[in-house]
């Protein structure tokens, strides 16, 4: 019962990593409002846990419907402790000359604008309470280049700046602000990616775990559910500012395959001369 008597808003709560961090919340004692644009399976998802889950509709690229979601769920609960704005898309995908701007801008909406959005409307309730923790989902695309579609990754890269900003803005009100930097975990969005049908969950946790440094275990939505429970709790309570990975490894260069330098071979010194001087 990690987050007893808390109340969390969750983006995008309908399916893959929203749907996961619902189950692990509502798990943990706490009080969700389900926020997303997917209504029929917000609504089933809610019914699911009676009353301590409610559904509201949330577009996070509209800032009147993001500020009626955190009212609804002031109204629903008396008060909001962990806003975790999980919603996002692929967006855009194709070479800089080839991007065309509406896309580009749309994409921009839902994973930069949203964010930002959700941590206003959190910020201006949590603030005058004197507590609370704000979470986005960031991407390895958000620390490292070359891993996702131009538009992704420069989104993901601002929500890591702004999470920074935020939290140095929000600490003396005892608000702590986080991100989360995923890999492909296996989740709808993912197996739509890696096999053309969002159905293929088993298809796509195949694939990543071939792929994975972690030697057969793939990325799970539940992985990322973990993440943010712990930023999430009070066990966190010290850490605010910070972008945690949950990523077996691979922006610290771990692959399958290993390190170049996994094989022993004697020390290698100036001018091609091996072994320790004198021996």
């Amino acid at each position: 019962m990690r987050l007893a008597g808390k109340v969390a808003l969750i983006t995008g709560a309908a399916s893959g990593i929203g749907a996961a961090a619902v189950e692990r919340f509502i798990e943990e004692g706490c009080a969700v409002s389900l926020c997303d644009i997917q209504e029929a399976e917000g609504n089933a998802l809610a019914a699911k846990y009676g009353d301590q889950a409610m559904f509201s509709y949330c577009n996070i690229t509209d800032e009147d419907s993001v500020s009626a979601a955190v009212d609804a769920a002031i109204a629903r609960f008396g008060r909001l402790d962990v806003m975790f704005n999980s919603a996002g898309i692929v967006g855009s995908v194709g070479p800089a000359a080839q991007t065309p701007g509406a896309e580009w801008r749309f994409t921009i909406d839902v994973l930069l604008n949203g964010a930002f959005y959700c941590a206003k409307h959190a910020a201006r309730v949590m603030q005058p309470q004197g507590s609370g923790s704000i979470i986005s989902m960031a991407s390895t695309a958000g620390i490292m280049g070359g891993l996702g579609p131009h538009a992704y990754t420069a989104a993901k890269h601002g929500v890591v700046g702004l999470t920074k900003n935020l939290a140095a803005e929000l600490a003396a009100s005892n608000v702590r602000v986080n991100a989360i930097a995923a890999a492909s975990m296996a989740t709808p969005m993912v197996a739509s990616v890696l096999t053309g049908d969002p159905g293929k969950i088993d298809e796509a946790k195949r694939i990543l775990a071939d792929a994975s440094p972690l030697r057969g275990r793939p990325g799970l939505a539940e992985d990322v559910a973990n993440a943010a429970l712990w930023l999430a709790s009070d066990e966190s309570g010290y850490t605010t500012g910070h972008t945690l990975t949950t990523d077996a490894g691979f922006t610290v260069g771990a692959t399958a395959a290993g390190p170049a330098f996994a094989e022993y071979q004697p020390i290698i010194r100036e001018a091609g001369k091996s072994g320790l001087p004198g021996s």
